[in-house]
């Protein structure tokens, strides 16, 4: 075997092995969200109302960005001794609030609910601690339905 050849394998060699450094050290760098990744989900505030209804608020991470958030109203009838899903809404946009804010002390300002048929409904949440509490944002409860205003 030339020498010539044995340096353009050694060569080859070195250059892999640096590829497979970088490749690897790229890896290790990267941010893993196996374990480490806030819940994509979680309940802000909750009430039942006499034996019929059961409500609940429920933030839900924006899958797109890591700072964004949907809050869920949802209805639960009271059914064969167990709460089932009657209906549900967005409260406000999608991804138009802020997890962070949505998921700490204080992100409930105002959640008000009334035992009677219908129901009503009225949530504001805290949008930033330096901009404060959401404009109240009113519902109804009717016949294990939801509806705005």
């Amino acid at each position: 075997m030339s020498l010539n050849r044995i340096r353009t394998r050694r060569g080859t060699a070195v250059a892999a092995a640096l590829l497979m450094a970088v490749g690897l050290g790229a890896a290790a760098a990267a941010p893993s969200s196996a374990g480490t990744a806030a819940p994509r989900t979680q309940t802000i505030a909750s009430s039942v109302l006499g034996s019929d209804y059961k409500v609940t608020l429920t933030a839900l991470r924006s899958t797109q960005d890591e700072y964004a958030a949907s809050v869920r109203l949802q209805v639960y009838k009271q059914a064969d001794g167990a709460w089932k899903e009657s209906d549900r809404v967005t409260v406000g946009e999608v991804d138009g609030w802020f997890w962070y804010p949505l998921t700490g002390r204080g992100a409930v300002c105002e959640f008000s609910t009334a035992s009677t048929e219908p129901a009503p409904l009225t949530v504001s949440l805290l949008v930033t601690p330096s901009i404060g509490c959401s404009d109240p944002a009113h519902f109804t409860v009717k016949d294990g339905k939801v509806y705005a205003g």
